[in-house]
Protein backbone atom coordinates (compact mmCIF):
# COMPACT_ATOMS: atom_id res chain seq x y z
CA UNK A 1 0.00 0.00 0.00
CA UNK A 2 0.89 3.50 -0.67
CA UNK A 3 0.81 4.98 2.72
CA UNK A 4 1.11 8.68 3.71
CA UNK A 5 1.32 9.94 7.13
CA UNK A 6 0.05 13.54 8.21
CA UNK A 7 0.35 14.78 11.22
CA UNK A 8 -1.58 17.96 12.14
CA UNK A 9 -0.76 20.09 14.77
CA UNK A 10 -2.62 21.71 17.52
CA UNK A 11 -2.87 24.93 15.70
CA UNK A 12 -3.91 23.45 12.44
CA UNK A 13 -7.15 22.00 14.05
CA UNK A 14 -7.97 24.96 16.26
CA UNK A 15 -10.06 26.76 14.17
CA UNK A 16 -13.33 25.58 11.81
CA UNK A 17 -10.86 27.86 8.96
CA UNK A 18 -7.94 25.78 9.80
CA UNK A 19 -9.96 22.25 9.98
CA UNK A 20 -11.18 23.20 6.65
CA UNK A 21 -7.64 23.11 5.06
CA UNK A 22 -6.74 20.26 7.11
CA UNK A 23 -9.45 18.22 5.13
CA UNK A 24 -8.40 19.69 2.00
CA UNK A 25 -4.44 18.35 2.96
CA UNK A 26 -6.57 14.53 3.52
CA UNK A 27 -8.61 14.82 0.55
CA UNK A 28 -5.35 16.31 -1.61
CA UNK A 29 -3.49 12.40 -0.44
CA UNK A 30 -6.19 10.27 -1.74
CA UNK A 31 -6.58 12.47 -4.75
CA UNK A 32 -2.84 11.56 -5.10
CA UNK A 33 -3.78 7.40 -4.46
CA UNK A 34 -2.39 7.34 -0.87
CA UNK A 35 -4.00 5.94 1.97
CA UNK A 36 -3.71 8.59 4.21
CA UNK A 37 -3.11 7.76 8.26
CA UNK A 38 -3.77 10.97 10.35
CA UNK A 39 -1.65 12.29 13.25
CA UNK A 40 -3.31 14.59 15.51
CA UNK A 41 -2.53 16.57 18.35
CA UNK A 42 -4.68 18.52 21.23
CA UNK A 43 -6.51 21.60 19.60
CA UNK A 44 -4.71 24.84 20.55
CA UNK A 45 -2.68 26.09 22.43
CA UNK A 46 -2.44 26.50 25.98
CA UNK A 47 -5.44 29.03 27.03
CA UNK A 48 -7.82 27.13 24.70
CA UNK A 49 -10.11 24.45 26.11
CA UNK A 50 -8.54 21.43 24.68
CA UNK A 51 -4.82 22.13 24.47
CA UNK A 52 -2.74 20.21 26.57
CA UNK A 53 -1.20 23.32 29.01
CA UNK A 54 -4.80 23.78 29.54
CA UNK A 55 -5.42 20.42 30.87
CA UNK A 56 -2.37 20.73 33.00
CA UNK A 57 -3.59 24.37 34.36
CA UNK A 58 -6.38 22.72 35.20
CA UNK A 59 -5.28 19.70 37.42
CA UNK A 60 -3.01 22.31 39.32
CA UNK A 61 -6.22 24.56 40.12
CA UNK A 62 -7.73 21.27 41.48
CA UNK A 63 -5.75 19.66 44.04
CA UNK A 64 -2.64 20.16 42.34
CA UNK A 65 -1.97 16.62 43.18
CA UNK A 66 -2.34 14.30 40.25
CA UNK A 67 0.46 11.23 40.72
CA UNK A 68 2.36 10.85 36.80
CA UNK A 69 0.35 8.03 35.67
CA UNK A 70 -3.09 9.79 36.44
CA UNK A 71 -1.74 12.82 34.70
CA UNK A 72 -1.20 11.08 31.80
CA UNK A 73 -4.73 9.64 32.06
CA UNK A 74 -5.92 13.58 31.51
CA UNK A 75 -3.64 14.37 29.33
CA UNK A 76 -4.54 11.47 26.58
CA UNK A 77 -7.64 13.30 26.51
CA UNK A 78 -6.74 16.57 24.08
CA UNK A 79 -5.72 14.03 21.34
CA UNK A 80 -9.04 12.12 21.33
CA UNK A 81 -11.06 15.33 21.16
CA UNK A 82 -8.99 15.81 17.84
CA UNK A 83 -9.65 12.84 16.69
CA UNK A 84 -13.35 12.42 17.37
CA UNK A 85 -13.77 16.03 15.74
CA UNK A 86 -11.55 15.57 12.59
CA UNK A 87 -13.12 11.93 12.19
CA UNK A 88 -17.06 13.49 12.43
CA UNK A 89 -15.76 15.97 10.17
CA UNK A 90 -14.60 13.98 7.50
CA UNK A 91 -17.70 11.50 7.87
CA UNK A 92 -19.69 14.46 6.78
CA UNK A 93 -17.67 15.34 3.93
CA UNK A 94 -17.92 11.38 2.76
CA UNK A 95 -14.50 10.57 3.49
CA UNK A 96 -15.40 7.55 5.78
CA UNK A 97 -12.91 7.67 8.37
CA UNK A 98 -12.35 5.88 11.93
CA UNK A 99 -10.36 7.09 15.29
CA UNK A 100 -7.72 4.96 17.47
CA UNK A 101 -6.04 5.55 20.63
CA UNK A 102 -1.85 5.31 20.17
CA UNK A 103 -2.87 1.94 22.31
CA UNK A 104 -5.29 0.99 19.91
CA UNK A 105 -2.77 1.97 17.06
CA UNK A 106 -0.53 -0.76 18.79
CA UNK A 107 2.03 1.82 19.96
CA UNK A 108 3.89 0.41 23.12
CA UNK A 109 6.05 2.35 25.71
CA UNK A 110 7.82 1.66 28.74
CA UNK A 111 6.11 3.04 32.32
CA UNK A 112 7.98 6.67 32.49
CA UNK A 113 4.84 8.46 32.39
CA UNK A 114 5.52 12.07 31.10
CA UNK A 115 7.97 11.35 29.08
CA UNK A 116 7.64 7.75 27.59
CA UNK A 117 10.07 5.64 24.84
CA UNK A 118 8.28 3.92 22.18
CA UNK A 119 9.03 0.29 22.29
CA UNK A 120 6.98 -1.22 19.31
CA UNK A 121 4.29 -0.61 17.24
CA UNK A 122 1.97 -3.47 15.94
CA UNK A 123 -0.18 -1.68 13.32
CA UNK A 124 -2.84 -4.56 12.76
CA UNK A 125 -5.64 -2.43 13.79
CA UNK A 126 -4.39 0.49 11.16
CA UNK A 127 -3.61 -1.80 8.31
CA UNK A 128 -7.50 -2.85 9.10
CA UNK A 129 -9.29 0.57 8.96
CA UNK A 130 -6.99 1.24 5.53
CA UNK A 131 -8.58 -2.47 3.80
CA UNK A 132 -11.96 -0.83 4.74
CA UNK A 133 -11.00 2.02 2.40
CA UNK A 134 -11.47 4.26 5.97
CA UNK A 135 -9.14 7.28 6.20
CA UNK A 136 -7.19 6.18 10.31
CA UNK A 137 -7.16 8.59 12.32
CA UNK A 138 -4.58 8.11 15.25
CA UNK A 139 -4.06 10.52 18.82
CA UNK A 140 -0.56 11.18 18.80
CA UNK A 141 1.44 11.74 21.94
CA UNK A 142 -0.05 8.68 23.89
CA UNK A 143 0.55 5.13 23.72
CA UNK A 144 0.56 2.55 26.86
CA UNK A 145 2.33 0.18 28.94
CA UNK A 146 2.30 -3.50 28.57
CA UNK A 147 0.04 -3.43 31.49
CA UNK A 148 -2.41 -1.10 29.93
CA UNK A 149 -1.72 2.01 31.62
CA UNK A 150 -1.56 5.36 29.24
CA UNK A 151 1.45 7.03 28.35
CA UNK A 152 2.41 10.29 26.70
CA UNK A 153 5.44 10.46 24.88
CA UNK A 154 6.87 14.51 25.82
CA UNK A 155 6.72 17.41 24.12
CA UNK A 156 6.78 16.66 20.03
CA UNK A 157 5.17 13.90 21.39
CA UNK A 158 2.81 13.56 17.77
CA UNK A 159 5.61 14.88 15.82
CA UNK A 160 7.15 11.17 17.13
CA UNK A 161 4.01 9.02 16.73
CA UNK A 162 4.17 10.47 13.22
CA UNK A 163 7.60 9.23 12.80
CA UNK A 164 7.37 6.00 14.25
CA UNK A 165 3.82 4.92 12.82
CA UNK A 166 5.42 5.84 9.67
CA UNK A 167 8.41 3.64 9.58
CA UNK A 168 6.18 0.71 11.66
CA UNK A 169 4.14 1.28 8.19
CA UNK A 170 6.77 1.69 5.97
CA UNK A 171 5.48 4.69 4.52
CA UNK A 172 6.11 6.53 1.57
CA UNK A 173 6.34 9.97 3.32
CA UNK A 174 5.40 11.55 6.95
CA UNK A 175 4.22 15.20 5.89
CA UNK A 176 4.57 17.16 9.45
CA UNK A 177 1.78 20.30 9.11
CA UNK A 178 2.40 23.40 11.06
CA UNK A 179 1.02 27.00 10.79
CA UNK A 180 4.92 28.11 9.09
CA UNK A 181 5.70 26.85 5.35
CA UNK A 182 8.33 24.44 6.02
CA UNK A 183 12.24 24.77 7.50
CA UNK A 184 13.62 28.57 7.42
CA UNK A 185 17.48 29.58 7.53
CA UNK A 186 16.72 31.76 10.65
CA UNK A 187 13.57 32.76 12.95
CA UNK A 188 11.83 34.71 11.01
CA UNK A 189 10.37 37.22 14.10
CA UNK A 190 14.64 37.53 14.33
CA UNK A 191 15.47 37.55 10.20
CA UNK A 192 13.87 39.61 8.18
CA UNK A 193 14.68 38.11 4.45
CA UNK A 194 15.34 34.59 6.13
CA UNK A 195 14.58 32.00 3.57
CA UNK A 196 12.66 29.06 2.84
CA UNK A 197 14.94 25.29 2.85
CA UNK A 198 13.78 22.98 0.47
CA UNK A 199 15.83 20.52 1.12
CA UNK A 200 17.51 19.55 4.34
CA UNK A 201 19.58 16.41 5.81
CA UNK A 202 17.95 14.63 8.76
CA UNK A 203 21.29 15.45 10.98
CA UNK A 204 20.98 19.03 9.88
CA UNK A 205 17.25 19.71 10.76
CA UNK A 206 17.81 17.51 14.02
CA UNK A 207 20.52 19.99 14.89
CA UNK A 208 18.47 22.49 14.02
CA UNK A 209 15.81 21.12 16.26
CA UNK A 210 18.29 20.50 18.90
CA UNK A 211 19.16 24.07 19.06
CA UNK A 212 16.01 26.34 18.73
CA UNK A 213 14.46 25.89 15.97
CA UNK A 214 10.53 24.45 17.34
CA UNK A 215 9.15 23.50 14.09
CA UNK A 216 9.82 19.62 14.38
CA UNK A 217 10.94 17.90 17.17
CA UNK A 218 14.46 16.14 17.32
CA UNK A 219 13.42 12.81 18.74
CA UNK A 220 10.94 12.47 16.00
CA UNK A 221 13.39 13.20 12.87
CA UNK A 222 16.02 10.43 14.53
CA UNK A 223 12.87 8.21 14.23
CA UNK A 224 12.47 8.85 10.31
CA UNK A 225 16.36 9.39 10.06
CA UNK A 226 16.55 5.55 11.34
CA UNK A 227 14.01 4.26 9.87
CA UNK A 228 15.24 6.27 6.58
CA UNK A 229 11.97 7.67 5.93
CA UNK A 230 11.58 10.92 4.30
CA UNK A 231 9.57 14.00 6.12
CA UNK A 232 8.07 17.23 4.67
CA UNK A 233 7.78 19.54 7.08
CA UNK A 234 4.86 22.19 5.40
CA UNK A 235 1.77 24.53 5.96
CA UNK A 236 -1.41 23.65 6.97
CA UNK A 237 -2.69 26.88 5.35
CA UNK A 238 -0.86 26.17 1.90
CA UNK A 239 -0.20 23.81 -0.90
CA UNK A 240 3.75 24.55 -0.59
CA UNK A 241 5.69 21.62 -0.95
CA UNK A 242 7.65 22.81 2.19
CA UNK A 243 10.94 21.43 3.61
CA UNK A 244 12.02 17.97 2.62
CA UNK A 245 14.30 16.35 5.18
CA UNK A 246 16.04 13.56 3.53
CA UNK A 247 19.16 11.39 3.29
CA UNK A 248 22.60 13.31 2.57
CA UNK A 249 22.60 11.51 -0.88
CA UNK A 250 19.58 13.09 -2.15
CA UNK A 251 20.70 16.46 -1.26
CA UNK A 252 23.74 15.97 -3.70
CA UNK A 253 21.48 13.93 -6.43
CA UNK A 254 18.25 14.61 -6.61
CA UNK A 255 15.98 16.97 -7.52
CA UNK A 256 16.84 20.26 -6.08
CA UNK A 257 19.77 19.21 -5.54
CA UNK A 258 21.95 21.32 -3.61
CA UNK A 259 26.06 21.93 -4.13
CA UNK A 260 28.33 23.75 -2.25
CA UNK A 261 26.54 25.01 0.81
CA UNK A 262 28.53 25.33 3.79
CA UNK A 263 26.15 26.42 5.94
CA UNK A 264 22.36 25.74 6.20
CA UNK A 265 20.82 28.24 9.02
CA UNK A 266 20.90 29.96 11.93
CA UNK A 267 19.63 28.44 15.55
CA UNK A 268 19.08 30.27 18.69
CA UNK A 269 18.24 29.45 22.34
CA UNK A 270 17.93 31.87 25.02
CA UNK A 271 17.47 31.88 29.06
CA UNK A 272 21.16 30.39 29.71
CA UNK A 273 23.39 30.82 32.31
CA UNK A 274 26.90 29.75 32.05
CA UNK A 275 28.77 28.38 35.19
CA UNK A 276 32.19 28.17 35.23
CA UNK A 277 34.70 26.81 37.94
CA UNK A 278 38.10 26.86 38.33
CA UNK A 279 39.64 23.93 41.20
CA UNK A 280 40.54 24.43 43.96
CA UNK A 281 44.82 23.84 45.39
CA UNK A 282 45.39 20.21 45.68
CA UNK A 283 42.08 19.08 43.97
CA UNK A 284 42.14 16.73 41.21
CA UNK A 285 38.54 15.39 40.98
CA UNK A 286 36.82 18.97 39.81
CA UNK A 287 35.23 17.12 36.55
CA UNK A 288 33.70 14.30 38.56
CA UNK A 289 32.34 16.31 41.56
CA UNK A 290 30.62 18.57 39.39
CA UNK A 291 28.48 16.75 36.98
CA UNK A 292 27.68 14.53 39.74
CA UNK A 293 26.62 17.16 41.85
CA UNK A 294 24.50 18.41 38.29
CA UNK A 295 23.38 14.48 38.12
CA UNK A 296 22.21 14.56 41.15
CA UNK A 297 20.15 17.37 40.97
CA UNK A 298 18.66 16.89 37.70
CA UNK A 299 20.00 19.51 35.88
CA UNK A 300 20.45 19.26 32.35
CA UNK A 301 23.85 20.60 31.67
CA UNK A 302 25.17 22.27 28.10
CA UNK A 303 28.21 23.95 26.11
CA UNK A 304 30.40 21.23 28.33
CA UNK A 305 34.30 22.58 28.16
CA UNK A 306 36.72 20.89 30.29
CA UNK A 307 40.43 21.90 30.79
CA UNK A 308 42.98 21.71 33.47
CA UNK A 309 42.35 25.01 34.06
CA UNK A 310 38.82 24.08 35.14
CA UNK A 311 35.17 23.44 34.18
CA UNK A 312 32.70 25.85 31.98
CA UNK A 313 29.35 24.77 31.11
CA UNK A 314 25.77 26.27 30.73
CA UNK A 315 22.00 25.36 32.18
CA UNK A 316 19.40 27.01 31.91
CA UNK A 317 18.59 30.56 33.93
CA UNK A 318 16.14 29.33 36.05
CA UNK A 319 17.91 26.56 37.43
CA UNK A 320 21.46 28.78 37.86
CA UNK A 321 20.78 29.38 41.19
CA UNK A 322 20.23 25.87 42.11
CA UNK A 323 23.27 25.04 40.87
CA UNK A 324 25.23 27.85 42.24
CA UNK A 325 23.92 26.34 45.72
CA UNK A 326 24.81 22.48 45.02
CA UNK A 327 28.75 23.43 44.02
CA UNK A 328 28.60 25.92 46.77
CA UNK A 329 27.37 22.83 49.24
CA UNK A 330 30.58 21.43 47.82
CA UNK A 331 32.86 24.43 48.85
CA UNK A 332 33.33 25.60 45.17
CA UNK A 333 33.42 28.78 44.21
CA UNK A 334 31.51 29.36 40.60
CA UNK A 335 31.19 32.25 38.91
CA UNK A 336 27.58 33.07 37.45
CA UNK A 337 27.36 34.77 34.11
CA UNK A 338 23.32 34.97 33.67
CA UNK A 339 21.40 35.91 30.71
CA UNK A 340 23.26 34.40 27.80
CA UNK A 341 22.22 33.38 24.45
CA UNK A 342 23.81 30.34 22.77
CA UNK A 343 23.73 30.94 18.80
CA UNK A 344 24.34 28.24 16.84
CA UNK A 345 25.89 27.74 12.91
CA UNK A 346 24.80 24.88 11.54
CA UNK A 347 25.50 23.24 7.99
CA UNK A 348 26.28 19.25 6.88
CA UNK A 349 29.21 20.98 3.95
CA UNK A 350 30.89 22.48 6.62
CA UNK A 351 33.20 19.76 7.70
CA UNK A 352 36.90 20.31 6.95
CA UNK A 353 35.97 23.38 5.31
CA UNK A 354 38.71 25.92 6.80
CA UNK A 355 37.41 29.30 7.53
CA UNK A 356 33.97 28.86 9.02
CA UNK A 357 35.08 30.18 12.17
CA UNK A 358 37.15 33.06 11.05
CA UNK A 359 33.54 34.06 9.65
CA UNK A 360 32.00 33.94 12.44
CA UNK A 361 34.38 35.58 14.64
CA UNK A 362 34.44 38.69 11.45
CA UNK A 363 30.53 38.83 11.91
CA UNK A 364 30.55 38.81 15.73
CA UNK A 365 33.60 41.30 15.79
CA UNK A 366 32.26 43.52 13.28
CA UNK A 367 29.40 43.96 15.68
CA UNK A 368 30.85 44.40 18.59
CA UNK A 369 29.44 41.26 19.91
CA UNK A 370 32.17 39.31 22.91
CA UNK A 371 32.26 35.60 22.04
CA UNK A 372 32.27 34.13 26.12
CA UNK A 373 32.34 30.54 24.64
CA UNK A 374 32.42 28.27 21.73
CA UNK A 375 32.33 24.74 20.68
CA UNK A 376 31.78 22.70 17.64
CA UNK A 377 31.18 19.29 16.09
CA UNK A 378 31.66 17.94 12.44
CA UNK A 379 27.93 19.83 11.86
CA UNK A 380 27.47 22.66 14.16
CA UNK A 381 29.52 25.46 15.81
CA UNK A 382 28.23 27.10 18.80
CA UNK A 383 28.99 30.62 20.37
CA UNK A 384 27.96 31.43 23.53
CA UNK A 385 26.92 35.32 23.95
CA UNK A 386 24.94 37.77 25.95
CA UNK A 387 20.97 37.51 25.62
CA UNK A 388 20.68 41.19 24.54
CA UNK A 389 23.16 40.33 21.44
CA UNK A 390 21.55 37.29 20.72
CA UNK A 391 19.16 38.84 18.07
CA UNK A 392 22.01 40.97 16.39
CA UNK A 393 24.28 38.14 16.54
CA UNK A 394 21.66 35.81 14.81
CA UNK A 395 21.51 38.76 11.87
CA UNK A 396 25.15 39.44 11.43
CA UNK A 397 25.65 35.45 11.07
CA UNK A 398 22.85 35.42 8.40
CA UNK A 399 24.43 37.50 6.59
CA UNK A 400 27.85 36.88 6.68
CA UNK A 401 27.24 33.21 5.28
CA UNK A 402 24.58 34.53 2.65
CA UNK A 403 21.96 32.32 3.79
CA UNK A 404 19.13 35.57 2.21
CA UNK A 405 20.31 34.45 -1.31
Amino acid sequence: MKILVQKFGGTSLSTAEARAHVIEHIQDALNQDYKPVVVVSAMGRKGEPYATDTLLEWAASNGNALPPRERDMLLVCGELISAATLCSLLNGHGIPATVLTGAQAGIRTNADFGNAQIHSIDPVRIIEGIEEGKVVIVAGFQGQTEEGDFTTLGRGGSDTSATALGAALHAEMVDIFTDVSGILTADPRIVADAKPLPIVSYVEICNMAHLGAKVIHPRAVEVAMHAGIPVRVRSTFSKDPGTLVTHPSVLKSGPGAVHDRFVTGIAHVAGVSQIRVTPQEGSFDLQLSVFKAMAQERISVDFINVNPSGVVYTVFDHEADRAAKKLEELGLSPQITPNCAKVSVIGGGMNGVPGIMAHIVEALTKEDISILQSADSNTTIWVLVEEHDMAKAVRALHKQFELHR
